[in-house]
């Protein structure tokens, strides 16, 4: 284990997090999070003030690898084509195809199990869920203008809203899923949602 600890923090972040998205922040107590991770209570308590400092943490890194993700798929779709209706399509075939290796890592959504928490809700983790909402948001509605830039349409596209539906397609694939226990909803939602944007961007109304 590293000297700074890095290694027992993240077994206690990992335990936390499988716990939360499973049953809630509410029912998983710290003595439970102590267990599943195998550390120790002064473990726990030199890396997080509270419960509620471990939820911040847990929102704090979901955020970031969310972000991470996003950027990632970017990168790849921009060294991929030139062309920004291209990008646009393959970015969304990009989550499409890595719907499943995403399903079989976790079996819902930590942001999900956070906001149906209102004492969390009071202190402050929706504003971590935000920001990473709004940096979905700004990537995908720029790169919408763009595409829609080089179109012959008179359609009036709210590009916001059109890329934060991207994002309620995810959240709401998850719960699709779990409701019905049946993890290939993920895939078969991003596949239709390419498919619109497909329509939208590759048809040419006058």
């Amino acid at each position: 284990m590293p000297r700074d600890g890095t290694a027992t923090r993240e077994r206690i972040l990992d335990a936390a997090e499988r716990l939360v998205i499973e049953n809630g922040f509410a029912a998983t107590s710290v003595d439970r999070v102590i267990v599943e991770s195998g550390t120790s209570k002064g473990a726990f308590f030199h890396h997080f003030e509270s419960k509620l400092d471990l939820a911040k943490s847990l929102v704090d890194r979901y955020a970031a690898a969310d972000i991470a993700h996003l950027h990632d798929a970017v990168t790849r779709v921009q060294g991929a084509t030139d062309d920004p209706t291209q990008r646009v399509i393959e970015f969304v075939r990009i989550l499409e195809n890595t719907a499943d290796d995403l399903m079989a890592a976790q079996s819902s959504c930590l942001y999900v199990s956070i906001l149906t928490e209102r004492q969390l809700a009071r202190h402050g983790t929706s504003e971590q869920i935000a920001r990473a909402v709004v940096a979905w948001r700004r990537t995908l509605s720029s790169m919408l203008d763009e595409a829609l830039a080089t179109q012959p349409t008179n359609q009036q596209i709210d590009t916001d809203a059109l890329a934060d539906h991207v994002f309620v397609t995810f959240e709401g694939a998850f719960i699709l899923s779990r409701s019905m226990n049946d993890s290939r909803h993920m895939r078969a939602q991003l596949t239709v949602l390419r498919q619109l944007i497909e329509r939208l961007l590759l048809s040419h109304p006058g």
